[in-house]
């Protein structure tokens, strides 16, 4: 059994006998030392037949591909996302946790009752979303969904294209941090709040996100689950990151490290 934590070489390997001892009361590694050695060769030979080496024993930074290493399906700095695109796992959108980003669409608001999702991501557990409400711009995060912050313009948006946006700050030091977010319309600042605190791995398991409607449980609390689609048309949404990420969290000698101690 692995201690996580611990290098891998640095375990204590236990031995029970599955067909007198299905409770695994007795541990027999002291007494059977040669049987023991037999099965951790056994373990490394079908380990190495299968590709399970290098053995990592990651838990919630191996959901971020930035920090497990690993390629990613979106690449580059930008994403753009069209309306309909919904039921996006995270790992299908740009990674914006732990860094300054950028969130932009254009949009036609209708004459009456603009409201609705315009982009969304995670859920009542945890995430983002930029939409409208009572015909205003609103931008509101969800930490956990134990703390929320929200910004909202101070006037309702004009009919017609309009281009919105949400620009959020990191403030960096490290992941998780907070940062502040902004909104625009057409280029003019129309709100901004505080955020204390950010997700760094992921917000959800099972959440998704989408362009138009947010399709799982609500990510803000002010609009109902199911039926929050953006009563306008969607032309297009842009993510863009910034320059910078803060995922790194450790400098290149600590990872090589922390690398080398799970092989």
């Amino acid at each position: 059994m692995h201690d996580r934590g611990v290098p891998f070489d640095q375990d204590v390997w236990e031995l029970y006998d599955g067909t007198t001892d299905w409770t695994q009361a007795h541990d027999l590694a002291a007494t059977q030392p040669e049987k023991l050695a037999e099965l951790q060769r056994l373990f490394l030979i079908e380990a190495t037949k299968f590709n399970v080496l290098p053995l990592d024993d990651g838990l919630v930074e191996r959901v971020n591909p930035d920090m497990a290493g690993r390629p990613q399906l979106i690449r580059g700095d930008s994403q753009m996302l069209f309306e309909g695109m919904i039921g996006l796992q995270e790992n299908c959108m740009m990674n914006v946790k732990n860094k300054s980003h950028s969130v932009t669409a254009e949009i036609l608001v209708p004459e009456n009752d603009a409201r609705g999702v315009t982009i969304n991501e995670g859920g009542e557990t945890g995430g983002w979303v930029l939409y409208v409400k009572d015909g205003r711009l609103v931008y509101h995060y969800n930490f956990l969904g134990m703390q929320r912050w929200t910004a909202t313009a101070g006037q309702p948006l004009p009919a017609g294209t309009r281009q919105v946006r949400m620009e959020f700050a990191y403030d960096g030091g490290g992941i998780g941090k907070g940062g502040t977010a902004t909104l625009f319309v057409d280029g003019n600042q129309v709100g901004s709040t505080r955020i204390d605190r950010t997700h760094a791995f992921n917000y959800s398991l099972c959440e998704t996100g989408g362009v138009g409607t947010d399709a799982g449980s609500p990510v803000a609390d002010n609009y109902p689950a199911g039926d929050n689609a953006f009563t306008g048309q969607i032309n297009w949404v842009r993510i863009d990151l910034g320059t910078d990420s803060h995922d790194h969290l450790l400098d290149p000698k600590q990872l090589f490290h922390f690398a080398m101690t799970r092989q």
